[in-house]
């Protein structure tokens, strides 16, 4: 795949004073600074610094200048006002040029290839549209909200991360929380939601399922919950995330990980117990390095019991028959797919990870 660069409409690396416009102007009037600054009632000292981009124009000099020689105000003004932004831009730009070496903490390739961001020959352009994408202002205001504010709480509650890792899962979760406030969202209506709940649970059996995903994100949105599925980055080993955007409007973000048909429903309903279980300020990161935090083995429980009953399952496992047919009327009569059956079993380790995997599905990104 070849990357496009973008063209950006050009920006000049200089600022061009209204004070230049202003000298052209008298020179072309045959009035020289002395006589502008009599006529407008100025100094003749204030005349000469604006004529140098020393001083300002303000808005009442503005008006007076077009009494005077005729230009509308409005010209004065945006002259005024672009030179000022034109400055402010360059002083940005010095800026951002010495956090360049911050661009290497990020997927940065993997980010223009899937068009997360725009691919820019400039770095300083890069740190910009790697701003844009985090809606930040700086570097620093990404450490502040990432490494010490309220996302920050998620990498507490989970695995040790190194920066690396960090910034992965960050921008993993940023483009979630981005997809996740386009889907259209009815008000959050816990009662609602664990009705959707159990409406969803005999997706998990539909023989399409992209048909399936499709259902749940319907339901769910008329719920007040978001559904969104973002691929994961390479060996980050993001199962899934819950946060919510709002009071009213909750996020579950899936990646796929495990690539597995059973794995993927057990992380919706995971993420689905952290929604009903857990408070609206924290930010849950599901990852393949196991946490040991409270809301975490809540969160599996949740999804365990709702998928397959405790009772059902205990009586199940105490029958010992756990063959091809077994295991097939045992999820029939549950209403659920074969391989969560197996994937818990295994799980459990009732039956080791090389048995009955004819029941495994593999569920893959489309191309």
């Amino acid at each position: 795949m070849t990357n496009k660069i973008a063209q950006r409409p050009f920006t000049p690396n200089y600022a061009i004073p209204p004070g230049d416009s202003l000298i052209e102007l008298l020179e072309a009037l045959g009035l020289s600074q002395a006589d502008l600054a009599e006529r407008t009632g100025r100094p003749k000292k204030t005349i000469n610094e604006i004529a140098k981009g020393k001083a300002a124009i303000t808005p009442e000099t503005a008006l007076q200048f077009e009494r005077v020689l005729g230009v509308p105000s409005s010209y004065w003004n945006a002259l005024e006002q672009n030179y000022r932004a034109a400055l402010a831009r360059i002083d940005e730009r010095q800026r951002l040029s010495q956090h360049i070496d911050w661009l290497s903490g990020f997927p940065i390739t993997e980010m223009i290839r899937r068009a997360w961001i725009k691919a820019r020959n400039d770095k300083v352009e890069l740190v910009e549209e790697l701003l844009s994408f985090f809606g930040v202002a700086s570097p620093d205001a990404w450490n502040d909200v990432w490494c010490r504010g309220k996302e920050a709480t998620a990498f507490r509650k989970s695995p040790t991360h190194d920066s690396n890792e960090l910034s992965l899962t960050a921008t993993w979760l940023r483009r979630g929380e981005l997809e996740g406030r386009k889907v259209n969202c009815a008000a959050f209506d816990a009662t609602k939601f664990k009705t959707a709940l159990a409406q969803i649970r005999p997706l998990t059996a539909h023989q399409d399922i992209n048909t399936a995903i499709k259902t749940t994100i319907e339901t769910c949105a008329a719920a007040g919950v978001a559904v969104v599925l973002v691929q994961e980055f390479p060996k980050l080993g993001v199962c899934g995330a819950t946060r919510w955007l709002s009071s009213e409007k909750a996020l579950i973000q899936l990646s796929l990980h495990y690539k597995r048909h059973d794995q993927l429903w057990f992380s919706f309903f995971h993420e689905a117990g952290h929604i009903l279980l857990h408070g609206k300020r924290d930010i849950f990161v599901e990852q393949k390095k196991a946490s040991n935090a409270l809301e975490e083995e809540e969160a599996n429980q949740f999804a365990a019991d709702l998928l397959i009953p405790p009772e059902t399952y205990r009586t199940f496992v105490a029958g010992g028959d756990y063959s091809a047919v077994a295991i097939a009327d045992f999820a029939k009569s549950l209403g659920i797919a074969p391989s969560i059956v197996v994937g818990r079993l295994q799980h459990d380790k009732v039956i080791s990870f090389s048995e009955r995997n004819e029941f495994r599905v593999r569920v893959d990104w489309a191309k």
